[in-house]
């Protein structure tokens, strides 16, 4: 996608907008630099590290709030007894750790037992199942989004369609006969 976007920079016009093709241009090489950074090893190896730190900050902190609010009848949260922004922010960073995979590292194996009670207790709040939801949801939301875009641009065969449309009937009839055999 990169090159084929350098590419159409570069076709541009340069007598009609001259003054735009160098800053595409530039943008486009801060772009690619930035990728490739990404796909280095090392620097995941660094966030990663960086991530484990943070979570510690994390922990001592909710241990703190642990110790400060001993034997007082209230729910512990990150800022105190009162659930506040930073405890929705914390909860979302949390669920996106565990939908990459990463929560068995850095939390369900004991290593941070406070942050682990909050992640619980935030999942079993209302609002977060309303919007968050289980991990299942969240990929749903990441997936379905992107396969209707790539349909757009290329149509399903007739194989597909045909395999999608004899998919979605044999559902259809197996929980016709799991309703019937329930409710009748």
């Amino acid at each position: 996608h990169l090159v084929n976007a350098t590419t159409d920079l570069l076709k541009l016009d340069h007598e009609e907008e001259p003054q735009l093709t160098e800053p595409y241009l530039s943008k486009q090489k801060k772009l690619m630099a930035k990728i490739l950074e990404h796909d280095n090893v090392n620097y995941l190896k660094k966030i990663l590290g960086d991530l484990g730190m943070v979570l510690d900050q994390v922990e001592a902190e909710l241990e703190k709030r642990k110790i400060e609010y001993q034997g007082q009848k209230c729910e512990l949260w990150l800022c105190g007894c009162v659930f506040t922004l930073a405890d929705i922010l914390l909860g979302a960073t949390l669920h996106r750790l565990k939908f990459l995979g990463l929560s068995k590292k850095y939390w369900e194996d004991g290593s941070r037992p406070n942050l682990q009670n909050f992640f619980e207790r935030i999942q079993k709040r209302f609002a977060f199942r309303k919007v968050l939801g289980d991990i299942h949801t969240t990929l749903l939301s990441a997936v379905v989004p992107n396969a209707f875009r790539l349909v757009k641009r290329k149509p399903p065969s007739f194989f597909g369609a045909s395999f999608l449309m004899g998919s979605l009937g044999g559902m259809g009839y197996f929980a016709y006969w799991y309703l019937k055999k329930k409710y009748i």
